[in-house]
Parts: structure tokens; sequence; C-alpha cells
């Protein structure tokens, strides 16, 4: 053993400790989840409802990460592959029901001058949700995901939402309370997008990861990234702020797989 490598041992296990990372999501085959489906060997492509899917592993054992949606309806589902397909089950999951009031009641209810914008802003969103990017090499590094900010847990993903009375869609991100200005990370390296201020989301930035694998981060009071720059794990893309539909300062952050908005905590080290 060389000089000093058992104490650079202990210490690198001490900062793993403090900062535990995650190599993959686990098989969570719920709406929301993430099922984790072994591939035969040399396979490069697959697809689930039409969409491709997204590939790690090696050549020898590839394995597909398939994001499910949250109205995905529970039972038989398949993995589709140019020699066939494989199938798995999509399981039950409940989750639980939120009552929020926002004071701009615009923002539950948008007036109709304000329909364009949230046509434009959706359209814009959604050509990246879209998109796929097959030059980008999914690896180990790039799924341990680091949390994009300090902050309190304030709304997990999935809740079936009730604003000023009124049902919306599920929560289709992980909310994280910290007080404005706070700094934001990159979850993972990858290439900026999309930049914008948006109608619900406000000040919002989307990172493209590869393969379908898309983060978006909400809500900013500051961006500090720009359109197309490529960034690294850990860089500061913008600030905690209040901006969109909110009720205060947090940062909402959603992950998309092959088009389906997943639970974020599924790439995030445990708290």
């Amino acid at each position: 053993m060389k000089p000093g490598s058992f104490l650079n041992g202990l210490l690198a296990g001490l900062l793993l400790f403090q900062n535990p990372v995650v190599a993959q999501p686990t098989h969570t085959p719920v709406p929301g989840g993430v099922a984790v489906i072994a591939l035969p060997a040399s396979t490069s492509h697959a697809e689930f409802l039409g969409n491709p899917v997204l590939i790690t592993g090696n050549s020898a054992n590839p394995i597909a990460l398939v994001g499910i949606a949250m109205d995905h309806v529970p039972g038989p589902a398949q993995l589709d592959l140019a020699s066939g397909a494989i199938a798995f089950d999509v399981l039950e999951k409940n989750y639980l029901t939120e009552r929020l009031t926002i004071p701009d009641n615009n923002k539950v209810s948008p007036p109709a001058r304000d329909y364009d914008r949230i046509g434009r802003d959706r359209k814009e969103m959604m050509a990246v949700f879209e998109s796929f990017t097959v030059n980008r090499t999914i690896d180990a590094a790039t799924l341990a995901f680091i949390t994009p900010v300090k902050g309190r847990i304030s709304s997990p993903f999935g809740k079936r939402r009730i604003l000023n009375d009124q049902p919306r869609s599920p929560h289709s991100g992980l909310d994280i309370a910290a007080p404005r200005g706070t700094p934001i990370k990159a979850a993972a390296s990858g290439i900026v997008r999309a930049t914008g201020d948006y109608f619900f989301n406000g000040n919002t930035v989307l990172i493209d990861h590869g393969q379908g694998l898309i983060t978006m981060y909400c809500h900013l009071s500051k961006i500090e990234v720009g359109l197309n720059a490529l960034v690294e794990q850990g860089e500061i893309i913008g600030q905690v702020g209040q901006t969109g539909r909110v009720t205060g300062p947090h940062l909402h952050f959603s992950v998309n797989l092959n088009q389906a908005r997943v639970d974020p905590a599924l790439f995030l080290p445990s708290p």
C-alpha cells in the first residue's frame, strides 16, 4: 500500500457518505416511476409507447430506463425491440392530495389575454421534452444526480393538487423551499436547450442530458446560463425565486424521461 493511500481512501469514504450518489434509479414500475429492464446483448434501440427510451450499461449488458407517465393505467405493458418485445407490469401507486391557495387567481384560471402566451410557452418546452439526443452516452456518472439546491422538500412529486378549490393536474416535479437568491446547481452535466420567463413556471431552465433525459428548473429569480450552453454537474445555473404560479420562494425541479414526467427523487441521493 502506498503511503497515504489508506488516509486518502478514508477521506474519500467520508466524502461519499456526506454526498451519496445514485448510480441509476431503482426499478419502480408505477405511474410516475421508472422501469429498469435488462436488454439482450448489443441492443441499441428500444421503444415504449412509440417513444425511444434511454439505454445505459455496456453492449454486453445494456439496460433500459423507461419513464412511466402519471396517467398510465396500471397493468400489463411492454418494451418494444427490433427483435420482439419485453413484457412487464405497471403497478398501482396512490399519491397524496394537497390544497393550495394561490394569491393571484389569474395564475389558476388565466384570462383569455394570456392564452397565446401560454400556448407559446407550452410549445417551446414540449419541443425540448419531445427531443431525443442520440449522440450523448448515458453512463453511471450522468445518472448520478446531485440535489440542485439546499432546502426543505415542501411538496413531493405526484400530489393531486387543488388550487383555489379547483382540481388541477398532479404535481409533476419536486418542490424544494429555499430563500430567494439561493444558488441552484445543474443536477447533471448537459446542454441548456431552453430558457425563458413562462406564465406558469416563471423563469425556467431546461437541460438536455441525452437520450430523452431532461431536467427542468422553475420559478427562478435569476437565470445565469445561456441557451445552448454546455453545463457541468454542480455548475450554478440560477437562483431560487418565486416567479410564475407560486405560493413562496422555491425550486420546482422535474425530470422528463421518454416524454414522461417521473419522480425526481428516484434520481437523487437519499436525504
